[in-house]
């Protein structure tokens, strides 16, 4: 799935990067509206989580695809009582942790889902996010984005991502980038879900960011390995963030050419 305009240059490239998913270089811009950013704060120790790691697999599939751009972020805070989270990351739990705190909660719990960094306890009620995205879709974006990705050297696949303000945009705001895996499974051998062969798809797998806009611009560049033996569909997301309040004003996302 592709947000607004994709561009994909096959051939050349297809056989210089491991990445079976992402084998040419592709662009995607973002479209001339407010995309929804959805977050689900998760963890394979986690015995109520399963479930919304399957709404969020089914939710993906579903989904328009200039409407909503879906992420799956591992916490480390299940870590410590019987499995270790091999997709989980500190950073994870510290935005977790700041979002709730922005909406005036001091509480963090798994699974917990925020949409345009915003959270939203109604999650299981597809009309309830639908009408949550609606609304945001409904909204003239704040800024443009645009991503590039090309594969990079050592079977590695490199991305760029420009940022452009729009006047509107408030003061301050920041920059984000991060690889996204699907496809992905777990067999869990202690903890909570002891014994489940767990099905993860939207994975945030590498984490750029925040990147501070100045002067209406910014950029972020990375790069990223596939772990051996995983063969998984890959994304890299970028999006927008005012981090005064949390909200996420605008998102790309470019995934596999031709799909």
């Amino acid at each position: 799935m592709h947000i607004a305009l994709i561009r994909c240059l096959a051939g050349a490239f297809a056989a210089a990067t491991a990445w079976p998913a992402l084998a040419a270089a592709c662009t995607a811009t973002s479209p001339p509206h407010r995309v929804a950013l959805v977050e689900l704060y998760t963890s394979e120790g986690c015995n109520s989580c399963p479930p919304a790691d399957r709404w969020l697999s089914q939710f993906d599939r579903a989904r328009k695809s200039d409407a909503a751009v879906p992420l799956a972020l591992h916490v480390d805070y299940w870590d410590s009582l019987g499995w270790k989270d091999r997709f989980a990351q500190p950073v994870f739990t510290g935005r977790q942790q700041r979002l709730s705190s922005q909406g005036g909660s001091h509480v963090v719990y798994t699974p917990e889902v925020f949409v345009g960094g915003r959270e939203l306890r109604g999650w299981s009620d597809a009309a309830s996010v639908d009408e949550r995205i609606k609304q945001m879709n409904a909204q003239a974006p704040l800024a443009d984005i645009r991503i590039d990705t090309r594969p990079g050297t050592a079977g590695k696949f490199a991305f760029d991502a420009a940022f452009t303000a729009h006047p509107t945009l408030p003061e301050g705001a920041v920059a984000y980038a991060a690889v996204v895996e699907s496809g992905l499974e777990s067999q869990v051998k202690a903890g909570e879900n002891e014994g489940a062969l767990l099905h993860h798809d939207r994975v945030v797998r590498r984490w750029i960011g925040p990147v501070r806009i100045v002067g209406g611009r910014a950029a972020v560049t990375g790069d990223y390995a596939p772990q051996a033996g995983e063969k998984g569909r890959y994304s890299v997301v970028a999006f927008v963030e005012n981090p005064a309040t949390g909200e996420v004003l605008q998102v790309a996302e470019v995934s596999s050419c031709g799909s």
